[in-house]
């Protein structure tokens, strides 16, 4: 089991929580948060995988969805063997659902 943490600057405030995907075989959890009320804007994701040995893996997929999210938000992703296309996914799922949560 490994344990990953990675930080990225962000430029807003990200106000709900979502939850997708089911830690399984091959699959993963997303959960997302919004950042410490500290007050600083910045994105920290943290990531639990049963996998070893594939953090520059899992820091190419952060760096490549955070060219393109910008919220400040506490990302934790429970992994048990997903592909980075599923990872990418996942991620973005957990974006759309706490949208959507803003919108209600």
């Amino acid at each position: 089991m490994e344990h990953l943490t990675f930080d990225y600057p962000a430029q807003r405030a990200v106000t709900t929580r979502a939850h997708v995907g089911v830690v399984g075989s091959g699959d993963l959890e997303v959960l997302l948060s919004p950042s410490d009320p500290s007050g600083s804007l910045a994105a920290h994701v943290v990531v639990r995988t049963s996998v070893d040995g594939y953090s520059h893996i899992w820091k190419s997929v952060l760096d490549r969805f955070f060219t393109r999210y910008d919220g400040a938000a506490q990302i934790e992703i429970n992994d048990f063997g997903a592909t980075p296309g599923v990872v990418a996914l996942r991620l973005a799922e957990a974006v759309e659902a706490a949208e959507e949560g803003d919108d209600a």
